[in-house]
């Protein structure tokens, strides 16, 4: 994509516009704390996706780079959105050397399944494994601290 640069330099993520995505525009994210924000990136590794300087989309992913990764909050500004972007920050993000040879790389959607199967990603192979402990007061309980 012309014009297009995908940096995985967490200095460049303009923290800012990132946080308000996530936190005003996004359905997984909305009202999360700054300083939850900050510390996710912290210990994550990052991609920016930029566009003549400014930062049109974003990405992290949780990993041990040894056998596991979460790809998670993807996201592209509205404005840049139906141009392929997200397809460019994922395929950029999953060849990451540090994400090579993992045994596993998952990630939730809601309605992305399409771009994120044109990469390998399918639906859980044995649900009935996997186990969580979820919060689902965790913004509110954030927020409140």
């Amino acid at each position: 994509m012309s014009g297009l640069e995908i940096s995985f330099d967490p200095a460049r993520i303009d923290r800012e516009r990132a946080h308000r995505w996530l936190a005003e525009q996004s359905h997984w994210a909305r009202g999360i704390a700054r300083s939850v924000f900050d510390r996710s990136l912290d210990h994550s590794l990052v991609a920016g996706a930029y566009a003549a300087g400014a930062q049109i989309g974003f990405a992290r992913v949780v990993t041990d780079q040894a056998t596991f990764a979460y790809l998670c909050d993807v996201f592209v500004d509205a404005a840049h959105r139906g141009r392929g972007i997200g397809s460019v920050l994922v395929a950029a993000m999953i060849e990451q050397p540090a994400l090579q040879g993992l045994r596993r790389i998952a990630l939730r959607t809601s309605d992305a399944q399409p771009l994120y199967a044109r990469f390998g990603f399918t639906p859980l192979a044995t649900p009935e494994l996997w186990m969580e402990r979820y919060n689902p007061d965790f913004l509110r309980q954030q927020a409140s601290r």
